[in-house]
């Protein structure tokens, strides 16, 4: 297994809840990876790109992995996703689609606008401790992510 730095986190997600959840299970698994949180398309996309309260680069650092929500008010996660996927300085930012949909057609569709993976939410607090330690293991110690 390789060590390298943390990787940072950003997630897209309008349920404070989720984030809440999502954020004590990457504590739970003792991950170290900085984690930020917008809550719909518009705002990952200004995080993405430095606009408006995401110019400055050490608090809104380049993610090295996306949790993507896809049903999320203004511009929801598949329009985010066909954002990323469809700019050269921003598609090499590997994209897991993190939702409650089980629907064939969302999970069909996002990987034909270029997701890396796609994850159905867990209904427990165990289960997405289980998804985290998952995720860890995948992206941050098999794979090599882009510098």
């Amino acid at each position: 297994m390789k060590t390298c730095s943390p990787v940072t986190i950003l997630m897209a997600d309008d349920d404070p809840a989720d984030v809440l959840l999502t954020r004590k299970a990457l504590e739970e698994c003792r991950l170290r990876n900085d984690f930020h949180h917008v809550r719909d398309g518009r705002e990952l996309m200004a995080y993405l790109r430095r606009e408006g309260k995401f110019t400055e680069a050490t608090k809104s650092p380049r993610p090295g992995l996306i949790l993507l929500d896809l049903n999320m008010p203004g511009m929801d996660g598949r329009e985010a996703l066909a954002a990323i996927k469809g700019d050269a300085e921003l598609r090499t930012i590997p994209v897991v689609v993190l939702t409650t949909s089980k629907a064939d057609e969302d999970v069909a569709a996002t990987y034909e606008l270029g997701a890396n993976s796609y994850i159905a939410k867990p209904v427990t607090f165990d289960g997405l401790v289980d998804v985290v330690r998952t995720l860890d293991h995948y992206w941050f110690q098999l794979v090599a992510l882009p510098g």
